[in-house]
């Protein structure tokens, strides 16, 4: 049994070399906020945003212009989540499994294991974000890259984050492994991905420099009621709170994620918060920036969409993950010994601590973290 958690660091990177290359599309695809300092659950990280560029026109003169005054911005991710996953033994069985699979074979399993939970609940929190993303492409129910040789699902899902102004680089497509059958068993060019290195790093392939991941987080929304209601008003382009009015043959029903399509504007807006509205009645709801990008009259119709996979494309400048080691009081705790190891790959900070109890060894391996999406007009949905 090693003394210290120093000795279990090769079956540490090990476990991380294994479990990082797994189904966690999201995880490498987003910008990455980690440090080895401790957080707990409510704090906020700051991350910086730095706002559009000032232009202004040219005026000659024999003295220097003073630069315009620029503020850099910042935006608060907070730590939600403090999550710790743990194994033990005492010595009766650790002497027992040396007589079959090995002790030390086993306390590296479940180093994988427990490292393999935590990295999938923060691929599902990230998965989650699609819920404030600002538009979709595609149709619920038909799962993209069913026509051979046909990559017109990442170009139109693409052209809407193009459409939002999204950098060109650096954008990114998570598919579930159902559109992930279609892309591998349809599409001629799967094979000419990129380089070898590219496609162990779990892309499978480049589109216009917009890699394409599978995650197994990939969220399924249900479908939603969303058939008798019509805009009350006008509303403007780049509104995002409409006001609509709901007929008296049945409620209006959603919640955030779902997708609504006004009359006339063949767009597909997501709806950015939950909303019931009752019959007869009238309401506001949010749709995700930057809103509409056809006006709205008076009395045209809005619907809801069909059950459907959320599938999720976006720059990774848009999505931030901040992860930290959990905190600790300043005297520290009973563990015996704490080590903090980021995966070379995933960039993910795991803090790994070792307890000693009477003839008994507690191993726990802790994460705090936070997702947030930044700039949601630099995301878009694919469904299917």
């Amino acid at each position: 049994m090693a003394n210290t958690i120093t000795g279990l660091v090769p079956d540490i990177y090990e476990a991380l070399d294994v479990v990082s290359r797994e189904l966690t599309g999201m995880i490498p695809s987003v910008t990455m906020n980690a440090s080895s300092n401790t957080a707990a659950v409510g704090q906020n990280i700051r991350v910086d945003v730095e706002p559009a560029g000032n232009v202004s026109n040219i005026a000659p003169a024999m003295v220097v212009p003073n630069p315009t005054a620029q503020t850099s911005g910042f935006t608060d991710i907070v730590i939600s989540k403090s999550r710790a996953a743990e194994f033990g033994f005492n010595g009766e069985e650790a002497k027992g499994l040396d007589t079959g699979a090995g002790y030390q074979n086993v306390r590296a399993a479940k180093i994988a294991q427990a490292i393999r939970a935590l990295t999938n609940e923060v691929e599902v929190d990230l998965c989650g974000l699609q819920s404030s993303f600002s538009r979709a492409a595609g149709a619920s129910g038909t799962t993209p890259f069913g026509t051979a040789n046909d990559y017109t699902d990442a170009s139109n899902v693409l052209k809407i984050l193009k459409d939002n102004g999204a950098p060109l680089q650096d954008n990114q497509l998570v598919i579930n492994t159902t559109a992930g059958v279609n892309l591998l068993g349809k599409q001629a060019n799967v094979s000419d991905a990129g380089s070898d290195s590219i496609l162990r790093q779990g892309v499978l392939l480049d589109i216009n420099g917009m890699p394409i991941r599978e995650s197994a987080q990939v969220v399924d929304q249900a479908a939603q009621a969303q058939t008798n209601c019509t805009v009350t008003g006008g509303e403007a382009i780049g509104q995002t709170t409409i006001n609509i009015t709901v007929a008296g043959g049945g409620a209006f029903s959603a919640v955030a994620g779902d997708i609504v399509v006004f009359e006339d504007d063949s767009r597909k807006y997501v709806v950015a918060a939950a909303k019931d509205i009752a019959a007869g009645a009238t309401g506001d709801i949010v749709i995700a920036a930057p809103g509409l990008r056809q006006a709205q009259t008076a009395g045209k119709t809005c619907t809801g969409d069909a059950a459907g996979s959320r599938n999720m494309a976006f720059n990774r400048s848009a999505l931030v993950l901040a992860s930290r080691a959990p905190a600790r009081p300043s005297e520290g705790d009973m563990a015996e010994d704490v080590i903090v190891i980021t995966d070379p790959r995933s960039g993910l900070s795991m803090e790994f601590s070792m307890y000693k109890g009477y003839r008994k060894v507690r191993y726990e391996v802790a994460l705090a973290w936070g997702v947030k999406n930044i700039k949601p007009e630099h995301t878009a949905l694919l469904l299917g």
